[in-house]
């Protein structure tokens, strides 16, 4: 293939004498349709990779192609078509995809809050056992006072009483754990 100019578009005036020069055309528009492909994707190597299926898709037509002058033109059309397909098998996975998974805790995470939950029941074991119950039955249980009440055949403000002693110790134990 021989080149005769650059035409106003910057591709290649192709005259029409002997087989297409796809290396040469590769040389000549890779660039400009990576910057082409740019405009449809998000990375750059997808879009490398899209100018390099289009190239390989125009060496096996190229001997079909009537106008040669066109080869751009027909380059273009290429790109822009793989592009709008890569984004629509994009889109179809993503409509698929499993749900995401909740990243899992590291182990020095785990570690730590087995250390926490561990420093908190020795600190609940060392209540004493009226403040332990009250403080258990509403924390842990979810109870209203007037149940535990019930529960523990207390009166509501004995309760009350037990579950601000309880967390008072609480705080003050476990802020000197810290």
């Amino acid at each position: 293939m021989e080149v005769a100019s650059l035409g106003v578009d910057g591709s290649p005036v192709v005259s029409d004498a002997g087989p297409l020069d796809v290396a040469l055309i590769f040389d000549l528009e890779a660039a400009s349709l990576t910057r082409l492909a740019r405009f449809y994707v998000d990375d750059k190597t997808a879009a490398e990779d899209l100018v390099q299926e289009a190239f390989i898709r125009f060496a096996r037509s190229s001997g079909r192609i009537r106008d040669r002058s066109k080869a751009a033109s027909y380059l273009r059309s290429i790109v822009i078509n793989l592009a709008r397909d890569h984004n629509r098998r994009g889109l179809v996975s993503w409509r698929h995809r499993p749900p995401a998974q909740p990243d899992a805790p590291s182990a020095a995470e785990t570690a730590e809050e087995r250390a926490e939950r561990a420093a908190v029941v020795d600190a609940l074991r060392a209540l004493p056992r009226r403040q332990r119950d009250c403080v258990t039955l509403r924390y842990y249980y979810d109870m209203p006072v007037a149940e535990i009440a019930t529960t523990l055949g207390l009166s509501a403000n004995t309760v009350k009483t037990h579950l601000q002693r309880g967390l008072d110790t609480l705080a003050t134990t476990l802020e000197a754990d810290r």
